[in-house]
């Protein structure tokens, strides 16, 4: 299904994501850290031609300089995607960041709000999917205490086909 596979980059995008260079303090870091370890979601994927089911899995691990680095996998029914990339925030800025890369051919850069215990990152891109259509990625990714929750949409220009899942992680 190619809206299957450009779901599961538009989820992975927000999963895996390289920051510029950050010079983090000790709080931004110590919050950083605390995603570190093996996390596993599952969920549905509705708007198909019938829901499917969605899983993955994310190992996030220290990086340098305060980042954190992660590698992730998802499966949708006979289709993997993977995703990589790094989460930092960067002093001269003042905010949080991510960058992914995949192997669905999408990447991009994330800015991450924080509000509380929660950082938000939003990523919304235009993209042609492997199969050469037009895709409007819209993703969300959340660190929120000790979970981590993606959602997501991909809209088809073309057709106007919508595919849309929230996938909450867990250690």
């Amino acid at each position: 299904m190619k809206g299957g596979k450009s779901a599961i980059g538009v989820a992975m995008m927000l999963v895996g994501l390289a920051a510029a260079p950050a010079l983090a303090g000790p709080g931004e870091q110590a919050l950083l850290a605390s995603y570190v370890g093996n996390w596993r979601g599952e969920s549905i994927l509705q708007g198909g031609d019938k829901p499917e089911p969605f899983r993955c899995r994310l190992a996030v691990s220290p990086g340098n300089s305060g980042k954190i680095n992660y590698t992730g996998r998802c499966t949708l029914v006979n289709m993997n995607l993977s995703v990589s990339g790094t989460i930092a925030y960067v002093d001269a800025k003042g905010q949080y960041e991510a960058v992914m890369t995949s192997n669905a051919g999408f990447s991009g850069i994330a800015v991450g709000k924080q509000g509380g215990n929660e950082i938000g990152f939003d990523l919304v891109e235009r993209q042609k999917d492997r199969g050469g259509n037009d895709v409007a990625i819209g993703s969300r990714i959340f660190l929120v205490g000790d979970s981590i929750r993606v959602d997501f949409q991909v809209e088809f220009n073309d057709s106007g086909k919508l595919l849309t899942t929230s996938v909450p992680f867990a250690r």
